[in-house]
């Protein structure tokens, strides 16, 4: 059965879309009993390349799709046209595509991700996610990073960093859960007035229905994600697996390994457990309000 997604439905994203349509071509490969390396040698590519086109990690072109389905005894028309547009699709560019003068090649797969979770789940011990960051606070985190920047170029940047939270307010958004360190929270990026106003954007996020915050306080200790900050997204889809994204300072590690993705979980749930109870997280920020940012 081939999957098609919904028209302008939250996994018509170009990153998506390679996913969606590389791991079709697996399942028809494998069904034949077709190998990587016979299929490479119908489209003249290697077996890596063919890996790394059912991994949904390079772009697809039309005929290289074309021989594959007639290699693997695709002859119904409708079949055929379905999985061609699917490739034509994919092509296409993603929103972020404007802002390419900004935006780290490296971070441009996880837009695409993100925008196609169906759940995101993150545990952050510096900054405010990226999905609940004010303008005045976001601006602040990207003049950390790109001190040497231009007004305009650091414009950019922000408004980059805004769209990106068009998602939550989309009709059927991802459900988000952020677990955040206190520290975090208590950290004053950008001064006193900034931080006030992303703690009060932050509780009044906590009011919408498909957003969860949590606190790990000080007094937790030591706690399951020493490693650092991480985030797990999961997609709506059953054949497209949970990726783990981990951001470094100038690049990014995926990992859809199910080893990694058990591990990664069960620090997650871990954490969870260890944070203060979602209800409360009006309270904490209000306290850290009165005691810092009054």
């Amino acid at each position: 059965m081939t999957m098609v997604p919904a028209e302008g439905g939250p996994a018509t994203g170009p990153t998506v879309l390679r996913m969606l349509l590389g791991a079709q071509l697996r399942r028809l490969r494998e069904s034949c009993g077709v190998t990587r390396e016979g299929a490479g040698w119908e489209i003249r590519a290697s077996e890596s390349k063919i890996s790394r086109m059912e991994l949904g990690r390079v772009g697809f072109k039309e005929r290289d799709v074309a021989d594959l389905l007639t290699l693997y005894g695709v002859t119904d028309v409708k079949e055929r046209d379905t999985l061609l547009k699917l490739a034509r699709d994919a092509n296409n560019p993603g929103w972020w595509h404007r802002f390419g003068d900004v935006l780290p090649t490296w971070f441009q797969s996880y837009l695409g991700l993100e925008a196609a979770a169906a759940l995101i789940r993150s545990y952050e011990v510096q900054f405010v996610p990226g999905l609940l960051q004010t303008r005045d606070y976001a601006r602040a985190v990207v003049q950390l990073g790109h001190r040497r920047a231009r007004p305009d170029e650091l414009d950019r940047r922000v408004d980059l960093r805004i769209h990106r939270q068009e998602l939550l307010r989309r009709p059927g958004p991802p459900h988000l859960w952020a677990v955040v360190d206190e520290a975090a929270l208590r950290r004053p990026i950008g001064g006193a007035e900034v931080m006030r106003g992303q703690l009060t954007a932050l509780i009044e996020a906590t009011r919408t229905p498909h957003i969860r915050v949590q606190v790990i306080p000080f007094d937790a200790g030591g706690h399951a994600a020493a490693g650092g900050a991480f985030t797990i997204l999961r997609f709506g889809d059953q054949d497209l697996p949970d990726i783990v994204y981990i951001e470094q300072l100038t690049s990014a590690i995926y990992l859809d390994k199910r080893e990694d993705l058990d591990f990664y979980a069960v620090a997650m749930e871990r954490l969870c457990v260890e944070a203060e109870p979602p209800e409360r997280t009006p309270e904490i920020l209000t306290r850290i309000i009165d005691e810092l940012y009054s």
